[in-house]
């Protein structure tokens, strides 16, 4: 596997690295929900008691879960006034 100098990248190539990562993961993790779904299957026909169930989520699902939550841009902050005395009249 090739090396990446990720101190070195940009934050867009960075976002576009992470973006085909989690892509590449979530593909990884559907195709390995498949096989063990057969796997079960396979289990059941022996007679054995397993609970056969297809996979909970789908790809879309897969792939929303692992998306890197949205940067939002910190608010700026607005310097707060200095609290005024309340000034009230003696009687």
């Amino acid at each position: 596997m090739q090396k990446v100098d990720l101190d070195s990248m940009s934050i867009d190539e960075l976002a576009k690295l992470c973006d085909q990562a989690s892509e590449k993961l979530a593909d990884k993790i559907a195709a390995r929900q498949q096989e063990l779904a057969a796997e079960m299957e396979k289990l059941a026909a022996l007679g054995k008691k397993t609970k056969v169930a297809a996979p909970k989520k789908d790809m879309k699902d897969i792939k929303e879960a692992l998306k890197p939550e949205a940067v939002k841009p910190q608010e700026v902050s607005k310097p707060q006034e200095a609290a005024k005395p309340q000034v009230t009249k003696a009687a």
